[in-house]
């Protein structure tokens, strides 16, 4: 594996254990560089992590936000762009959105990134 595929994996490794602010750190190092439309991708997924550490630290303002800015620009990209189940991401991220939205009771389960492979447990 080259640089930026170890900080992809490190990154959804990080998320999926809920170290939101770590997973940011691990795809900053290559969103800055990224082209285009990788770029604009790379930076939606770093603002949802984003979203959830915010919402973890109780900022919940930041965190919708964030989240709704985020999904905006994932929600362009293919389902399984960059090896991912992007659609499950997707779909957790609206619930949440709504939730901020409506200012509903929040969901019980943050998202979980999946590789292109895994199935669900």
């Amino acid at each position: 594996m080259n640089h930026q595929q170890d900080a992809w994996q490190q990154g959804i490794e990080q998320f999926n254990r809920r170290e939101f602010f770590d997973c940011h750190e691990s795809w900053e190092q290559i969103w800055l560089p990224a082209p285009e439309p990788d770029k604009t991708f790379l930076q939606g997924i770093i603002q949802v992590a984003c979203a959830f550490h915010h919402e973890l630290r109780g900022n919940r303002a930041g965190a919708e936000s964030l989240l709704r800015r985020g999904l905006a620009k994932i929600e362009q990209f293919p389902a399984d762009y960059r090896g991912i189940q992007l659609e499950g991401v997707r779909v957790a991220a609206r619930k949440w959105s709504k939730a901020f939205a409506d200012r509903s009771r929040l969901p019980d389960e943050l998202p979980v990134i999946r590789l292109k492979t895994e199935t669900a447990p």
